[in-house]
């Protein structure tokens, strides 16, 4: 089992274990894995574990097919176990099954996509800190005007009327699914850049590269 630990401070936020999800098929970037595209001298997943492994108590990778081509990086990679391709809940369920049965004492899964380069470096305080507050079940991030039901808090306990939703009434997207339940929504600045900007198409990955120079200049 290869798991990506970490020390997090003593800050009162939850132990939590993030999953990079990277099951997408990526058919605007003429398949593979977006996630190794490179920006700069570093694969977008570098970036994403730069940025989440400081954050969390341990990093996993959601993907599908043969889990050896992302064996560089030294995480665990679990594969969805509802078949069909059934979109980033089918990852999220898979990542509280495995923390229900290999990591039972954390109760927190962060969710993130793989393709995210500038995550928040904050963004597992904040969104703990608004469920609480708010006294919520689940919580997603946002920037600007637009939600990101893909990158956010679930609760491992949830996972069972998860499968329910997913397998029994088909449920396929996020937003559905989260609407059943108390949601914080977090917002971040898209100033100087959008933190949870993500390469689609080849054409992102020329602005990714303008975004890193920010990215760097701005710390």
């Amino acid at each position: 089992m290869k798991v990506v630990t970490t020390s997090i401070p003593a800050t009162g936020i939850p132990s939590t274990l993030g999953v990079l999800l990277a099951g997408g098929l990526a058919r605007r970037m003429g398949g593979g894995d977006k996630p190794m595209r490179t920006i700069g001298d570093r694969t977008i997943l570098e970036r994403v574990i730069a940025r989440l492994s400081p954050q969390c108590s341990g990093l996993i990778l959601n993907a599908n097919g043969d889990p050896a081509r992302f064996a560089v990086f030294g995480l665990q990679v679990i594969a969805d176990d509802v078949p069909g391709f059934p979109g980033p809940l089918a990852g999220i369920l898979a990542a509280l099954d495995w923390t229900a049965a290999n990591r039972p004492e954390i109760e927190w899964v962060l969710s993130a996509a793989g393709d995210c380069p500038f995550l928040p470096r904050d963004l597992v305080a904040r969104l703990h800190e608004a469920r609480e507050r708010e006294n919520a079940q689940l919580a997603v991030a946002a920037s600007g005007d637009q939600t990101h039901p893909v990158i956010g808090l679930w609760r491992v306990a949830l996972r069972n009327e998860l499968r329910h939703a997913l397998v029994v009434k088909d449920i396929r997207k996020i937003d559905r699914w989260t609407a059943r339940y108390p949601l914080a929504t977090v917002t971040w600045s898209t100033e100087p850049l959008d933190p949870f900007f993500n390469a689609n198409t080849v054409e992102d990955i020329t602005e990714a590269e303008r975004l890193a120079a920010l990215d760097a200049a701005s710390q």
